[in-house]
């Protein structure tokens, strides 16, 4: 059994918790029968004693695997990483929607995505990452009751994704701590414009204005603050010709979109200028999780 889940970039500047899209860096699992439980761990975290242990995939996997088939046996899980962890592209999301899906193939019952999708709800309360690991492209979403209700754009081909990935991590819960608990109407009549703003220009592909409907005035530059570098992320990137750039969910990845013909000068541009960085070149997703007995 074979389960791959993409990497997310969520909130996209003003869509704070509900917009988000799918980029093609991959987290795969294998999963096989065995007589006692066997993990093995490569890639990103591979090195890190509390990720290699993968307890959060477990926990899932374990909790609705009994719950689908009223047992409770052993499996080989072989993870392969290729998310950054806790850098704010969606490492957490992708481990819960991974977790289900491969609890469901374990136990031979369908699921579809929908139902797996509402299910991580009660692992992640907030849709943006969720819904585009899941779906896949570009999605708007929002929370009633215990279900998520979302609308997805795929994403065409002569885009791509520039990511920045800084030596150090923002923690989301950390980071929301410095964030107002009130802001004042003009603050939120702003980012409330473009992202609405922004999730037309997404669906109707007018992806030159994204520029302007990126902007933020709700937790962006706050959260920015902690790695002062990334105003120069942004500055730099827009330079170069990024059609929009963001903080990648709570940060501290940066999130350039970029038409493809673009993308190898402005990554160039960006690893000349931040060596201590990590920066990837990447297609956007449009499939979200997929798997494979």
């Amino acid at each position: 059994m074979f389960v791959s889940v993409p990497a997310t970039s969520a909130n996209l500047g003003p869509g704070f918790d509900t917009l988000g899209l799918a980029l093609d860096l991959r987290n795969e699992i294998i999963i096989r029968p065995s007589r006692f439980l066997s993990i093995s761990t490569q890639g990103e975290g591979a090195d890190n004693p509390k990720i290699k242990k993968n307890s959060l995939f477990l926990s899932i996997f374990n909790e609705n695997y009994k719950k689908l088939t009223g047992k409770e046996e052993n499996f080989r899980f072989e993870f392969h990483n290729r998310i950054p962890i806790s850098r704010g592209l969606g490492s957490s999301s992708a481990v819960i929607v991974a977790a289900l899906s491969s609890s469901y193939m374990a136990a031979d019952i369908k699921c579809t995505k929908r139902e797996i999708l509402n299910q991580a709800l009660r692992y992640e309360r907030h849709p943006d990452n969720i819904t585009s690991t899941v779906m896949g492209g570009f999605n708007v979403s929002c929370i009633e009751g215990d279900r998520v209700y979302s609308k997805k754009r795929r994403m065409p081909e002569h885009l791509r994704a520039v990511v920045v990935v800084p030596n150090r991590t923002i923690s989301t819960a950390k980071s929301r701590t410095i964030l107002p608990k009130m802001y004042r109407k003009e603050e939120t009549v702003y980012s409330l414009s473009r992202a609405a703003y922004m999730t037309a220009l997404f669906m109707s592909e007018s992806w030159d204005l994204l520029r302007v409907a990126s902007k933020d005035k709700l937790h962006q530059a706050r959260r920015m603050k902690m790695i002062p570098e990334l105003f120069d992320v942004q500055k730099l990137a827009l330079k170069h010709g990024a059609l929009m750039s963001t903080l990648s969910g709570s940060g501290s990845t940066f999130f350039n979109l970029v038409y493809e013909k673009d993308a190898a000068n402005i990554a160039e541009a960006l690893e000349a200028r931040f060596p201590q960085f990590r920066v990837f070149n990447l297609a956007l997703d449009n499939n979200g999780v997929t798997t494979k007995v």
